[in-house]
């Protein structure tokens, strides 16, 4: 049994081919990616998959280990080298791994990325609260995040994710009309997923690299395209300064009017700048 036994995955591109990693958002899965996937495929091998407990991968109980799951997958594929693209979490993940593995990972590609080892800021962690957790019941959630619920409502998960989304991937200061009825229906459908799997599943812990990458970003030597999406959280963009101000080196591309998933929201732009972006890397 290998990792490729649990961890749903796509790939295509050619044989031979530099190869492009890409790695979702914790509130989304392997379908964010869409739109890069078919566009780099055409000159690279494109890998993309579903962490642990997302998406079509196995559930993940026990301790599960996110960086090491990729650079596994990466393992199993026969793939040497790669550039890791990465958004949210999936971002933090390919950071840590350019840090345990430096010589296997050809450049990084943030898009409105989590860091481990940050510290939120209490405002953000409020909002969150007000506008998010407060659309489940108090005690209806501590059941389901405790994993002691005797049944999940599809209407609580359908809340949650409706106002997560409306949150993040829209954006603390925009409305569902910013969003088109495609993104949205992409967007809420991935994150009524994660809920709902994560309140039904196995609960697991999860183990980050350590120290956090959050006091190393001047050890990463790989080349670096930090994304991020001007209407996203503000504490979450305040990470894509820290990202760009840390990392050596490292390019910046902000995209006004856009979300927590600029891959869903603004699919040919960000393909444009990670088309821009690679072949200069790989040539190096």
């Amino acid at each position: 049994m290998t990792i490729l036994d649990e961890i749903a995955y796509d790939q295509a591109g050619p044989r031979g081919a530099e190869a492009v990693v890409l790695v979702h958002a914790a509130v989304a899965d392997r379908r964010m990616w869409e739109h890069q996937f078919r566009a780099l495929s055409e000159r690279y091998r494109v890998i993309r998959y579903d962490w642990r407990g997302h998406g079509e991968s196995a559930d993940a109980p026990g301790e599960v280990c996110h960086h090491e799951d990729l650079l596994a997958v990466m393992d199993a594929l026969g793939v040497e080298r790669a550039a890791l693209v990465g958004c949210s979490m999936g971002g933090a993940y390919a950071t840590e791994a350019a840090l345990v593995a430096p010589g296997r990972v050809a450049a990084l590609a943030l898009i409105c990325s989590g860091l481990a080892g940050h510290t939120w800021p209490p405002e953000m962690l409020a909002q969150a609260r007000e506008r998010v957790r407060s659309s489940v019941p108090e005690e209806r959630l501590a059941r389901y995040l405790q994993g002691n619920a005797e049944e999940v409502d599809p209407a609580d998960v359908r809340a949650m994710a409706d106002a997560h989304t409306l949150w993040q991937v829209a954006g603390p200061d925009r409305g569902r009309d910013a969003l088109s009825d495609e993104v949205w229906e992409a967007a809420t459908e991935m994150c009524r997923l994660v809920f709902q799997r994560s309140w039904t599943g196995p609960h697991g812990t999860e183990r980050l690299l350590s120290p956090p990458t959050a006091g190393r970003l001047h050890e990463i030597a790989a080349p670096t395209l930090v994304i991020n999406g001007l209407a996203d959280v503000p504490g979450i963009q305040e990470v894509s300064d820290l990202l760009a101000k840390g990392i050596p080196g490292a390019r910046v591309v902000d995209l006004p009017e856009t979300g927590h998933l600029p891959p869903l929201e603004r699919p040919e732009e960000v393909t444009a700048a990670l088309t821009a972006f690679l072949p200069d890397v790989f040539a190096a």
